[in-house]
């Protein structure tokens, strides 16, 4: 998951996959609530989540729009298909993705 506020990620916080199969991922409920917890206690939200596609490009993929359930979140897909790797970055608007443009700050 995502941690920030406003437009700016300041962590990214890694949860547990009970989906149980490696080409699948479904976030432990439990990680997911903690995370929002432990977010809200710093004055933080959950912006929104990452995955990789290891074998291919970073491209939302009808399994992640048919599972995408947080409008307005920005969604960060890695893919792993070649070196280096790519990442974009999404925001679930209107039942689609839409791709949006970032900076990293040190």
């Amino acid at each position: 998951m995502l941690i920030g506020s406003g437009t700016a990620v300041t962590e990214a916080v890694a949860a547990r996959n009970i989906a149980g199969k490696p080409t699948r991922f479904l976030i432990d409920p439990q990680d997911h609530i903690d995370a929002i917890r432990r977010a809200r206690q710093r004055g933080l939200e959950v912006l929104g989540f990452y995955h990789s596609h290891p074998h291919s490009s970073a491209v939302p993929s009808e399994t992640d729009r048919a599972e995408a359930s947080y409008p307005n979140h920005l969604y960060v897909i890695v893919g792993l298909e070649n070196e280096p790797p790519e990442i974009r970055f999404f925001r679930l608007t209107d039942g689609n993705f839409l791709e949006l443009g970032f900076v990293t700050l040190d």
